[in-house]
């Protein structure tokens, strides 16, 4: 039946690929896949396949295929994304040594992929579970790990009917998991072989954070007419759910500041998102010098890569997704010491209902509740501050994921 239901999914995936953006992308780039592999893999060496997803899997891997890389110079590293928003961004990454698509989990292609590909260790990346891929590498006697992965009882592999997709997780050779709660329920169906070692993004976020630079436009954007720092919000990856009732709250507070980078930056969505604003703003990727951006009260940051560095501009922040899917990342703009704020759907995501728990992040779940949760932050200000402290202590405290695991891969 999984088989089948692959096979389905790629005939779906080439069927769309004329007329669907993301599908044509998954399709053209896995055509390439064997070439890459033909051309690109040294076949002297040794290699550690990390695949992810997408772009958050990779950030939550990248701490450590830079410290393999760093401290263990006698493997390389193959990357494999699944989706196109992780590969078109990621896919010149200097960390790792081969990055292609991951051809569909069917038998044929699986074998061609680890035929050519040859790796040494395979590392997958919290929710990749594909069962044809796990299958053949534990036939190889290839090691194969799961790093921050966090188990729910709702998932496939808990129902009624989910015995034969639980097969799949005895293929892994150990499985780090992120809390106790996915160790205890491994263990309830016989799944030993796990150990709690927590969540490698936090490792991430900090690395982040330390090779931060600053902005000059953005410092100046922040200061007012008297060079003095103005209340300032940074709202990351908002979608039109969000800005609609953040923007309506700036536009009725003119002692702060906006800073705004949406998770969609076509033209389009930028043009709406100006057409709400009722004080001056302007797009950072029209400013060449400072003086452009005096006067201004909203900052629109119309590109991609910079968001993890200006969030230490602000003073609280907001995250956005929330009333679609779920949030973006959190941690990002906690490492900085600034409480987050984020909408309903949240409940999927650890990080999220632990950074609520000790005060360092709160859940809004409409335009009245983001205002109320606003209003006290901005007047009781030693609440804001304990808030913030609070979320840059549990991004500390967390942190060390990625030693914990890499001592215990056989390297």
């Amino acid at each position: 039946m999984y088989t089948l239901a692959i096979h389905l999914y790629a005939l779906i995936v080439e069927l769309l690929s004329p007329f669907h953006r993301k599908a044509r992308m998954i399709r053209f780039g896995q055509w390439k896949t064997n070439g890459i592999l033909r051309d690109k893999i040294d076949h002297n060496a040794k290699y550690i396949w990390f695949h992810a997803s997408s772009l958050g899997e990779f950030e939550q891997g990248r701490p450590m295929m830079e410290k393999i890389k760093a401290n263990y110079p006698q493997y390389k590293i193959l990357l494999t994304f699944f989706s196109p928003s992780g590969y078109e961004v990621r896919k010149n990454y200097s960390g790792a040594d081969v990055i292609c698509y991951l051809p569909f989990d069917t038998p044929f292609k699986v074998k061609k992929f680890l035929r050519l590909a040859n790796p040494y260790m395979a590392i997958f990346i919290k929710y990749e579970f594909w069962a044809n891929y796990l299958t053949e590498l534990k036939k190889r006697n290839v090691p194969t790990y799961i790093i921050s992965a966090i188990f729910r009882p709702n998932q496939l592999f808990f129902r009624w009917y989910g015995k034969p997709y639980r097969k799949a997780l005895h293929c892994f050779n150990h499985l780090f998991v992120q809390d106790k709660a996915s160790s205890e329920l491994l263990a309830s169906y016989g799944i030993n072989h796990v150990s709690v070692e927590g969540d490698t993004r936090f490792d991430r976020v900090l690395d982040v954070q330390k090779q931060a630079k600053p902005i000059s436009l953005v410092e100046q954007f922040i200061k007012n007419k008297e060079g003095e720092k103005q209340f300032t919000l940074v709202v990351g990856s908002s979608w039109p759910q969000d800005e609609e009732f953040i923007i309506r709250y700036f536009n009725e507070h003119p002692e702060m500041k906006l800073i705004i980078a949406p998770h969609e930056i076509d033209s389009g969505h930028l043009l709406d998102i100006h057409s709400q604003l009722k004080r001056p703003s302007v797009r950072l990727s029209d400013n060449t010098s400072e003086q452009h951006i005096a006067g201004k009260d909203c900052l629109i940051i119309d590109s991609f890569g910079l968001l993890s560095s200006i969030y230490r501009y602000g003073d609280i922040a907001y995250i956005g997704g929330g009333f679609g899917k779920g949030i973006h990342n959190i941690l990002e703009a906690a490492v900085y010491g600034i409480p987050v704020l984020f909408g309903p759907k949240y409940q999927k995501f650890k990080e999220a209902k632990d950074i609520i728990a000790i005060g360092g992040g709160f859940s809004v779940s409409n335009g009245t509740s983001f205002q109320e949760k606003m209003n006290e932050l901005l007047t009781y200000r030693h609440l804001l501050k304990s808030a913030g402290q609070a979320a840059g202590d549990f991004v500390q405290n967390n942190a060390g994921a990625t030693d914990k695991i890499i001592a215990q891969l056989p390297l």
